[in-house]
């Protein structure tokens, strides 16, 4: 039976990637050697987007985000340990969302959804 699912980031910085996941995000890890962080996270959902070649995700495409519950003190807490978020809150109707910056020269989205999930 499934009982999670690992996310990667691919990037150019695997270092300063992993070390701003945890000192940054504060996300708890285990070293499985060389360096090689694999970070445990937090809860996690999965949603399924329809294929927008239009705007850039054809099928196949795959991302990953970040959600909290209060997007303005989870911005306020990251901008004090230094993340760089790229613009203001925007209302996408799903929930508010904002961008940051990651080492390997890509953003990540953060957001606030505005669905409840069901417990299990």
């Amino acid at each position: 039976m499934i009982k999670g699912v690992h996310t990667m980031f691919y990037t150019s910085k695997p270092a300063e990637l992993r070390a701003f996941l945890r000192n940054k995000l504060g996300f708890p890890c285990t070293d499985v050697g060389d360096g090689w962080l694999i970070f445990d996270l937090p809860e996690a959902d999965m949603g399924c987007h329809p294929a927008d070649e239009a705007h850039g995700a054809p099928s196949g495409t795959q991302d990953i985000s970040f959600y909290c519950d209060d997007i303005h003190q989870t911005m306020a807490e990251l901008k004090a340990r230094g993340v760089v978020f790229t613009e203001d809150v925007q209302d996408h109707g799903y929930g508010l969302v904002t961008h940051f910056l990651v080492p390997g020269d890509f953003k990540v989205q953060l957001y606030q959804p505005r669905y409840q999930k069901n417990a299990r």
